[in-house]
């Protein structure tokens, strides 16, 4: 049996820990909507921002993985305590893979050169962008709350991404096709569509990880019908 004051000190631990994960996840998503306005309007300024949030996100990640860690030699968590804590080892590695995706986007626009319009509309790069963003909160908001509802509803809105990354791909490759003018900047484009999606899957990792933390269910490459 925990005394008392144990118990007290591990739920302090427990909730500082989603505190510091909340707020990396946080300026993971400033990260990413940074690194895509940077995109839409191939703003070059955007991208020392988001370089210099990566910084800081790659140092967030090692410190909380060391507070796990703390708190595991500390506390020898059991059952769902010691689920959550390796939720979160699982969690923060998704978040700084996030991290890198929009520093990654950030960059492209670098190698725009002085190109003044994207090969094709805003609109569906825009929208798929923002599809993005909105899973990666819904992800968070699951954590916050453990509920793992939103894991299913991720796992269908993770299709949905892949299926305009592959529209979009489809697309710019027949620009590429038609105006060869164009491959340079199309050709980043497809990498920046291929990163949005890759965040997607991210998100749904973490929703993945509530299931786990709640249920004691590894939900990983399971499908829908699953």
């Amino acid at each position: 049996m925990v005394d008392g004051h144990t118990a007290r000190a591990f739920d302090a631990d427990i909730a500082t820990l989603r505190s510091t994960v909340l707020q990396m996840g946080g300026l993971v998503e400033r990260q990413v909507a940074r690194a895509i306005d940077a995109i839409r309007h191939l703003d070059v300024s955007a991208v020392a921002e988001v370089l210099e949030n990566e910084v800081t996100v790659n140092q967030m990640h090692v410190r909380i993985d060391l507070m796990c860690n703390q708190v595991i030699a500390k506390r020898q968590p059991i059952a769902v305590d010691l689920r959550e804590i390796i939720a979160i080892l699982h969690m923060i590695n998704d978040l700084e893979r996030v991290g890198d995706e929009a520093k990654k986007i950030a960059k492209k626009v670098r190698r725009f050169g002085d190109v003044t319009t994207l090969p094709i509309p805003q609109g569906p790069i825009s929208a798929m962008a923002n599809d993005a963003c909105d899973m990666l909160r819904m992800a968070l908001d699951a954590f916050v709350r453990q509920d793992t509802q939103i894991a299913a509803a991720l796992a269908e809105r993770d299709e949905g991404l892949d299926r305009q990354r592959d529209v979009l791909t489809a697309e710019l490759l027949a620009r590429m096709s038609d105006n060869p003018a164009q491959v340079s900047s199309a050709m980043e484009l497809i990498f920046v569509v291929q990163s949005l999606e890759r965040i997607g899957d991210h998100a749904k990792n973490i929703a993945e990880y509530v299931v786990t933390v709640v249920e004691g269910i590894d939900r990983r490459h399971f499908g829908l019908s699953d």
